[in-house]
């Protein structure tokens, strides 16, 4: 079990991350009592999406690519269109998110975050939820897909959007008190 005061957080993230779905775990993981780091591909401060237009920055604690999964405790993906596009296809972003998995530490991503998860192959035998334009992608990724606010599977958390933040981050702190999950091998 992990005390959420004690544990250490990672976001990953890039210009088009949405906006709430990267301010709201972040925020309200802090005020529970957890350090929480941003890193981006560059290490710079990133630009939000803000449903219709850009938004606001948001600043940035390290480079993916220095990243030492070993002094985290979980791992968190927002979504918004462009982020997890552009994330999916970053070499050191995807090495990231397979240390998490492969670790059994948590692994949580919010609407199209699940990207990362499916080009990860982390979905196959899972239940998983996503934003409904994804639906397609997680199912043809061999999850069971399932329209709730949030899902979690042996430490990976799933969900669909920014109504669904407060159950999201509530979820990540239950997962977080649980402690590691057991490796699961994908289901045939």
């Amino acid at each position: 079990m992990t005390d959420i005061a004690k544990s250490r957080i990672l976001i990953i993230a890039t210009d088009g991350f949405e906006q709430s779905e990267l301010e709201v775990p972040r925020d309200t993981l802090r005020k529970a009592g957890a350090t929480v780091d941003v890193a981006s591909p560059d290490g710079k401060a990133i630009t939000g999406w803000d449903m219709k237009d850009w938004g606001r920055k948001a600043d940035v604690d390290l480079r993916i690519a220095d990243v030492d999964p070993g002094n985290y405790t979980a791992l968190v993906i927002p979504g918004g269109v462009i982020n997890p596009d552009k994330l999916r296809v970053d070499e050191d972003a995807m090495a990231v998110v397979n240390e998490f998995l492969a670790s059994g530490k948590i692994v949580a991503a919010v609407c199209h975050g699940p990207w990362l998860l499916v080009q990860a192959d982390a979905l196959r035998g899972r239940r998983a939820t996503s934003y409904k334009s994804i639906r397609k992608d997680v199912e043809n990724a061999g999850a069971h897909w399932v329209d709730e606010e949030v899902v979690a599977d042996n430490g990976v958390i799933t969900s669909r959007n920014p109504d669904d933040l407060k159950a999201f981050t509530a979820k990540i702190i239950e997962e977080i008190g649980e402690g590691r999950h057991p490796i699961r091998e994908a289901a045939e």
